[in-house]
């Protein structure tokens, strides 16, 4: 009995040992802290899974702590993500970092964003798995609404990519991921460089790394080495691209969007919103724009009138490589806008600096930093892209990309535009002030595109062109246009007895209006929709607040690139004077002893360019149509036919300067030396002077005629004629004055030069072309491509394509309009003239007459002949 007891007693003992075992242990990670206190010993977590030990992954790797804690082993990369930032919002920024020659040469650089979207991490507990989703933010209803429910149903998020728990931290607060596939290019879900930039294919994963990576309070940067296989007819190429992966938190609370105003020209982002209370959707657009407020304690000064700075400027950063003798010109291109934003009712709210040691974590490539960043490259261009919170309009950060190259357009403008009134801009090399000064006025435009602003292409109508004759006028406006938005270069119309100095675009009466109606606070009792309504009303007559759009078929002449002044003809004609006297002095202001004529020809091309730009700037107002942003109650016309006398006066132009090929720009004394010269891939190309105006006057007659402003002629007849008793300059008048200048010879009986013949051939040709493209059996989409053989250089044309200018439909149809009638009409009268004629004349004359007959009358299905 006692051996039975012993061993009851013994197991009962080592059932109570069992049962506290957990207690034992708990008590043992309790222990004494250097001040006495008892604190707990954490026990590593491990994932029942993979097996891994938090712990392990920290004591192998490298932790680098912020938005995510980063730990790094060896080449594998985690994320250490908390709680509370499960289901926040995250914007990925995508960039290039580094590239090779041929994505360079392609005009693809460092600085530029490729690529942006909103992710959110999803935690599984079930399936031990992380998921990540995005959606497109475009979308609102008032949470407290029946049909909130179908909003979230019908525009829900999709499931973008999915990550394993490979552990958890200590005290189970945050998950960790293993993330290279997203980062070393074996997944596209947050970085598809190669889409993106026109490459296609896939990443080669062998050939590709993550590079680095960097956690901040807000953001994640990661760095990668992609590689990719490129061939185009040829053996595979190997390109390896320097891409940069930002992931940022985002507010929980966006800004407070600002509505957009068609009057006024802001880059925007469209929003639909969906109430109970709603007939139909409502369908808006948000203004991009910085998030620019007073401070807490400065609200009530503000709102008085006084200027205050504001809660968090908006910072510049010059990109170290930049060339020291350029930095201050782009600086002060930056603070120039500090007027503006005075205006509305900001001091010290733009700076512009080079980073310095204080700047300890100073990197381009991170979303944290704005930066101008400099390429070298042969591409001679500028431009200013935001990244933008989709869900407000706020914009996070600004990229300017300024090519090393952008200085050869500088150039151009400056020798060809102003080198008669100002000897400073004549020689083959400026001198770091005045280049300086040109760097400048490319800095203030560009910085202008990332605080939101578009082109405005109708500024520099609001001038009369006599005025910028004016010494003392140009000095008060300080400029060639009311904005520095608009493509007005630099002033050619000023002549140089009239001694103009202030003669490059600079901020205007526009810009400090345009800063002030997005960039203006407003405190929650005030009325924002009306008070921006009230400063647009209140600026709506007057010209200089005019805002153009841009336009990638111009149907309003007023907003067209490089044009300068209220009047295309008249500012044409002074601008052709001040063109020959640069063609007169090109050989001499190209002079370089021993040197090739490279720069001659170069030049000489450019002035052909110019030519050829005036020829537009005054064709545009042929069938033209000012476009009017109107709304009820202001009163205003919504479409104003360019008035008869001024389309008559151009197509005068067009018959004295282009029909008849001026002489003293395409054969000269130039061409004893070199042909005008064009770079291209394979080195600097050659154009003869026949061939080149042969060209030239083509595309401007295929425009002349083409069956869009044709169209626009027969509706202004059409709707004109019946409302008022205004003159209407119509198809009709346009093919008489056409008809009378370029056959004035055959007319006459006389027998007719090289170039009048030329002429008449392009003349006919366009006329049938346009009118078979009529009945052709292809694609109605299908255009004839005109090359325009030559353009001056523009500067960030790239910019908001998909709300570039009004979509106005005037083409369905065509075949049964009175376009083809009218041209086959022409064609008729030009068969019978050339009959009546085709024995006058040389023998030259008479062969060409013959062979236009044939043309036309197989054009026509006329046996006749």
């Amino acid at each position: 009995m006692k051996e039975k007891a012993f061993l009851h007693n013994l197991i009962t003992i080592c059932i109570l040992l069992l049962l506290l075992a957990p207690l034992t242990v708990q008590s043992q990670k309790k222990k004494k802290d250097k001040k006495g206190e008892t604190t707990e010993i954490k026990k590593d977590s491990t994932d029942s899974k993979k097996g891994k030990k938090y712990s392990d992954l920290v004591k192998k790797g490298t932790v680098k702590k912020g938005l995510f804690n980063v730990i790094q082993v060896k080449t594998d990369v985690y994320f250490e993500i908390q709680d509370s930032l499960f289901q926040r919002e995250f914007l990925v920024v995508n960039k290039l970092s580094q590239v090779p020659f041929q994505v360079n040469e392609a005009g693809l650089n460092k600085g530029m964003n490729y690529e942006n979207k909103i992710i959110s991490f999803y935690k599984d507990t079930i399936a031990k798995k992380v998921w990540v989703k995005s959606y497109v933010p475009k979308v609102s209803s008032p949470k407290e609404d029946a049909i909130t429910q179908s909003v979230q149903n019908n525009f829900a998020e999709s499931i973008i990519e999915v990550f394993d728990i490979e552990t958890k931290n200590n005290d189970s607060t945050a998950v960790v991921i293993k993330v290279n596939k997203v980062f070393d290019g074996k997944q596209k879900s947050f970085n598809d460089v190669l889409s993106n930039i026109g490459f296609g294919g896939s990443v080669k994963s062998d050939l590709s790394y993550i590079e680095g990576l960097k956690s901040f309070p807000k953001n994640i940067v990661v760095k990668s080495q992609l590689t990719t296989s490129v061939s185009e007819g040829g053996p595979a190429l190997s390109v390896t691209l320097g891409v940069t992966s930002n992931i940022v938190l985002l507010d929980k609370t966006p800004m407070k969007p600002r509505f957009s105003d068609k009057r006024i020209g802001f880059f925007t982002e469209k929003h639909w919103y969906f109430a109970d209370a709603q007939q139909a959707m409502l369908e808006k657009e948000l203004i991009t724009r910085w998030r620019l407020e007073p401070k807490k304690e400065d609200e009530e000064r503000y709102l008085k009138g006084e200027l205050v700075e504001p809660k968090k400027p908006i910072v510049y950063y010059i990109d170290p490589s930049t060339p020291k003798q350029w930095r201050k010109y782009i600086i002060d291109g930056v603070h120039d806008w500090q007027a503006a934003f005075e205006k509305a009712g900001f001091k010290n709210a733009v700076i512009a600096k080079e980073p310095t040691e204080q700047d300890l974590d100073f990197d381009i490539d991170d979303v944290r930093y704005s930066v101008i960043t400099y390429a070298a490259s042969p591409k001679s261009n500028a431009m200013g892209p935001s990244v933008v919170d989709p869900r407000s309009g706020e914009i996070i950060e600004a990229d300017i990309i300024w090519w090393h190259n952008v200085m050869t357009s500088l150039q151009s403008w400056m020798r060809i535009q102003t080198g008669p009134i100002d000897p400073k801009a004549r020689g083959n090399t400026f001198s770091d002030e005045h280049m300086g000064e040109a760097i400048r006025f490319v800095s203030s435009h560009e910085v202008g595109h990332t605080f939101g602003l578009k082109h405005n292409m109708g500024s520099s109508f609001a001038y009369d062109v006599e005025s910028l004759r004016s010494k003392e006028f140009t000095a008060k406006m300080g400029g060639t246009a009311p904005s520095i938005m608009d493509y007005a270069r630099y002033n050619y119309v000023a002549q140089p007895e009239d001694n103009v100095t202030v003669i490059t675009p600079k901020i205007g009466e526009y810009d400090k209006y345009a800063i002030e109606w997005g960039y203006r606070w407003y405190g929650p009792n005030e009325n924002e929709t009306l008070k921006l309504n009230t400063l647009i009303t209140k600026h709506q007559n007057d010209p200089i607040y005019f805002y153009g759009e841009q336009q990638e078929n111009i149907i309003d002449p007023r907003s067209q690139s490089e044009d300068l002044g209220n009047d295309a003809v008249k500012a044409s004609e002074y601008g052709l004077k001040n063109l020959k006297r640069v063609v007169d002095n090109i050989l001499s202001w190209t002079y370089d002893k021993d040197q090739s004529y490279y720069e001659t020809g170069k030049l000489y091309i450019g002035t052909i360019g110019q030519w050829q730009m005036y020829n537009r700037h005054v064709l545009n107002n042929i069938g033209g149509v000012y476009l009017n942003e109107t709304v009820h109650g202001d009163n205003k016309q919504s479409y104003v036919p360019v008035p008869a006398a001024m389309q008559k006066r151009a197509t005068d132009y067009l018959a004295k300067n282009v029909i008849t090929i001026p002489q003293w720009l395409f054969f000269n004394d130039i061409l004893d030396k070199t042909n005008p010269l064009k770079d291209s891939p394979l080195g600097p190309y050659e154009y003869t002077p026949y061939t080149l105006s042969r060209e030239l006057q083509y595309g401007v007659m295929y425009d002349l005629f083409s069956d869009d402003r044709l169209l626009r002629m027969t509706e202004n007849e059409l709707y004109q004629r019946n409302k008022t008793k205004d003159p209407v300059f119509t198809v009709n008048d346009l093919f008489k004055k056409m008809h009378q200048s370029v056959f004035a010879g055959t007319i006459q009986n006389k027998s007719l030069s090289i170039l009048e013949r030329m002429t008449q051939k392009n003349y006919v040709d366009v006329l049938i072309v346009s009118t078979n493209k009529l009945f052709e059996k292809t694609d109605a989409k299908k255009l004839l491509d005109i090359q325009q053989t030559l353009n001056m250089p523009h500067l960030c044309g790239y910019l908001d394509d998909a709300h570039m200018a009004r979509n106005i439909n005037q083409s369905s149809l065509k075949r049964v309009t009175e376009v083809t009638s009218d041209k086959k009409g022409e064609l008729n009268k030009i068969l019978q003239l050339l009959k009546t004629k085709k024995s006058t004349g040389d023998i030259s004359t008479q062969n060409h007459y013959r062979d236009l007959i044939q043309r036309i009358d197989k054009a026509l299905n006329n046996t006749t002949f």
